[in-house]
C-alpha cells in the first residue's frame, strides 16, 4: 500500500464521526494533499460525501460482508497514489456480529488488518476528565488496534477543553484537537441517514466550512505523522464482487434510486459492463440499447406520488421487463411492487412487476447482514447463487404472493429468516442489497 491511512473511530454511534472525518478530508484536500475516504461497514449514503470533500472516490470495506481478498483489494486502491486514506468507522468501534475473530464487522477488524492506527472521536457533553475513561478502555479491549489519540467533540467551552485534556493527559493519550459544540457544523439527516449528498443544499460551502473548522481546531500535522498501515497479501479477486447483470446496464440514478455500492459499480466495469444512468423522477425511462436494468435503492417513499405519475418511466420499464433483465435492490423493489403506501397512508400505484405492496406507513426498521442463497435464476446470477450483504430500510410488506421467492437469507449468525424478495419472469427485487458473492 502506497499511502498510510487513519481510521477516525467513536465509542457510539451519534459522536460526530462523520462531521470529524469530513473536517479532515476537506482540510488534508486543502492543503493540496491527495486524500481518498472510506468507509467502514455496509453504508450507502457516507461514501458519496467522502468523494465530495476529497474529489476522488470513496469505498466500502466490510469484515463480515467482504472476502478478505476483496477487503485487500479495494484498501490497495484507494492507498495507490493517494497521499493519506482517511477512513470512517460506523456505529462504535467495537460494535459488529457474533462472529469469528477479525470478521465481526466492526470497524476495529479493519483497522487491525490494514494497520491504521486509531483516532477516536468522543462527544464530551454532560462529561470531563470521565472522558479519559472512556479512553483508557478504548486503548485496552483490543491489543489488535493502536490508538493515536483523540478528538474531544463538541466542547462547550475553553475550560470544559482543558478539563476533559486533562483526563486525557493522565492516562498519557494524545489529544489531536476539540470542536466546538456548534450546530452550524452539522449536516441535515433523515430516517435513513444523513439527507444525501446529491441534495445537501450548498454542500461545497459546508464543507468549506467544516475543514476550516478542523484546520483551526485540530493538528493535522500531528495526524499526518500518526497516520501508518501494512501491506496484507491476500488471494487475488477473481470476477467482481456481485454478478454483472448485464454488458450494457442501464442504472436509476437520482433522488429517489442512489444506494448502490461504489465496489459493485466499479467491479462491472472492470469487467467490461457499461453502466447508462437514467431518472425516473426525470419521467425518463431505461434506455433501450441496454440489456439488463438496475433499481438502487434509496428514498422512492418520498417520491412515491411523482413516480406514481412518471408514465414514460412506468411503461418504458414494463416494456423492458418484458424482454430483458430488470432487478431492484430495496427502494428499487418497492417500485417494482403493486404499490407503494407513503407515510400518510396514502397508497401509490407502482409498476405492478412483482407480487408485493409496501408501506412506508406502517414504519419498523429492519438492519442486518444477510446471507442469501437465490433459489431461481435472475439478474444476481443463477439459482444457488451465494451473496453477502445488508438491510436497512423501515418500509414493510403488507401484501405479497406466497411463491416465487428469490431466495432465502439468514442472519450474521447463520439463523435462516426466511424467503426473501421475488422473481416474476426476468424480474427480480428484494430489501437485500448485495455486497460481495460468496464462493462455494
Amino acid at each position: 500500500m502506497s499511502a498510510p491511512g487513519l481510521l477516525i473511530g467513536a465509542p457510539r454511534s451519534g459522536s460526530g464521526k462523520t462531521t470529524v472525518t469530513l473536517g479532515i478530508q476537506r482540510a488534508l484536500r486543502a492543503r493540496g494533499l491527495a486524500v481518498r475516504g472510506v468507509k467502514c461497514g455496509p453504508d450507502y449514503i457516507d461514501p458519496a460525501f467522502h468523494a465530495a470533500a476529497t474529489g476522488a472516490p470513496s469505498c466500502n470495506l466490510d469484515s463480515f460482508a467482504m472476502p478478505d481478498g476483496l477487503v485487500a483489494a479495494l484498501a490497495r486502491e484507494a492507498a495507490t497514489g493517494s497521499d493519506i486514506v482517511i477512513a470512517e468507522g460506523s456505529m462504535g468501534l467495537f460494535d459488529g456480529v457474533r462472529a469469528a475473530a477479525g470478521r465481526t464487522g466492526a470497524s476495529a477488524d479493519i483497522a487491525a488488518r490494514l494497520g491504521w492506527p486509531v483516532v477516536l472521536v468522543i462527544d464530551v457533553s454532560g462529561q470531563a476528565q470521565s472522558a479519559a475513561a472512556v479512553a483508557l478502555g478504548f486503548q485496552r479491549y483490543d491489543p489488535r488496534i493502536t490508538l493515536a489519540g483523540v478528538i474531544l467533540n463538541k466542547v462547550a467551552s475553553e475550560r470544559h477543553r482543558r478539563l476533559a485534556a486533562d483526563g486525557m493527559e493522565r492516562i498519557g493519550t494524545r489529544v489531536f484537537g476539540a470542536l466546538p459544540r456548534e450546530a452550524g457544523l452539522i449536516l441535515p439527516e433523515r430516517h435513513l441517514g444523513l439527507v444525501q449528498a446529491g441534495e445537501t443544499t450548498d454542500l461545497q460551502a459546508r464543507l468549506d466550512r467544516l475543514g476550516e473548522a478542523v484546520a483551526a481546531a485540530v493538528d493535522l500535522d500531528a495526524l499526518l505523522a500518526a497516520a501508518g498501515g501494512v501491506t496484507h497479501e491476500a488471494a487475488p479477486v477473481t470476477g467482481p464482487p456481485v454478478p454483472p447483470p448485464g454488458r450494457r446496464v442501464a442504472v436509476a440514478r437520482d433522488a429517489a434510486f442512489s444506494f448502490i455500492y461504489p465496489h459493485v459499480e466499479a467491479g462491472w466495469r472492470a469487467a467490461g459492463t457499461v453502466l447508462v444512468p437514467f431518472s425516473p423522477l426525470a419521467d425518463e425511462a431505461p434506455p433501450e440499447d441496454c440489456d439488463a436494468c438496475w433499481l438502487p435503492g434509496g428514498y422512492p417513499e418520498l417520491h412515491a406520488p411523482r413516480l406514481a405519475a412518471a408514465g414514460g418511466f412506468m411503461a418504458g420499464l414494463r416494456r423492458f421487463a418484458a424482454t430483458r433483465p430488470v432487478h431492484g435492490e430495496c427502494g428499487g423493489y418497492m417500485v417494482l411492487g403493486e404499490a407503494l403506501v407513503d407515510a400518510e397512508g396514502i397508497a401509490h400505484p407502482m409498476a405492478v412487476l412483482l407480487p408485493v405492496t409496501t408501506s412506508f406507513a406502517r414504519r419498523r426498521m429492519s438492519l442486518g447482514y444477510r446471507l442469501v442463497t437465490t433459489q431461481q435464476a435472475s439478474a444476481l446470477g443463477p439459482a444457488g447463487t451465494a451473496l453477502s450483504g445488508h438491510e436497512f430500510h423501515y418500509a414493510t410488506i403488507t401484501q405479497a404472493a406466497a411463491e416465487g421467492a428469490l431466495g432465502t437469507a439468514r442472519d450474521a449468525e447463520g439463523a435462516l429468516l426466511g424467503p426473501v424478495g421475488h422473481v416474476r419472469g426476468q424480474v427480480s427485487g428484494s430489501f437485500f442489497h448485495a455486497m460481495a458473492r460468496l464462493a462455494g
